[in-house]
């Protein structure tokens, strides 16, 4: 039997080093849910990484690249999945196919929660790192999450109601 977190809708997403992919699509869906969502503050919704330390700020170029959007991660700090409470989240997104693997494993209880960003909207395909890449990759990136959460919306919130 899986355990379910609290009432409150919940979506936390995961990258390797929470600098660069999850920190955007934690900003872009926030923004998304501000935009779209009456009580969009109830709303828990977080990043991590698989592999990295605690405290890191978001890479440069995805802090500028989410700025000339009007997002501001600025204030992000990363953190490693094991200090992060996963069994409380309605909804765990991935970047990669391995991360999903990871966590399913690792946390069993949210097995049945965790997801590819990209299945929701019916795709099985990683989210690519634009670390050490130019600007133009982030970019790149950036709109793909944007697209999928979009995109994706009214799925995400079926999973996050529903789990």
């Amino acid at each position: 039997m899986t355990e379910l977190p609290g009432n409150r809708p919940s979506v936390l997403f995961v990258c390797t080093a929470n600098i660069c992919r999850s920190p955007m699509a934690e900003g872009i869906f926030k923004q998304l849910l501000k935009e779209r969502t009456e009580n969009w503050e109830k709303w828990k919704i977080e990043s991590a990484g698989t592999w990295t330390n605690r405290g890191n700020s978001a890479a440069r170029k995805a802090i500028d690249v989410l700025a000339d959007r009007g997002i501001d991660i600025s204030s992000h700090s990363s953190r490693p999945i094991n200090h992060v409470p996963v069994n409380r989240f309605r909804l765990v997104l991935a970047m990669e196919a391995g991360h999903k693997e990871a966590l399913q494993i690792e946390f069993p209880l949210v097995a049945s929660r965790t997801f590819l960003l990209s299945e929701m909207i019916g795709e099985v395909k990683n989210i690519d790192d634009p670390i050490g890449k130019p600007l133009e990759e982030f970019v790149k990136t950036a709109n793909e999450i944007e697209r999928i959460l979009v995109e994706g919306y009214f799925r995400i919130r079926e999973l996050v109601q529903t789990s």
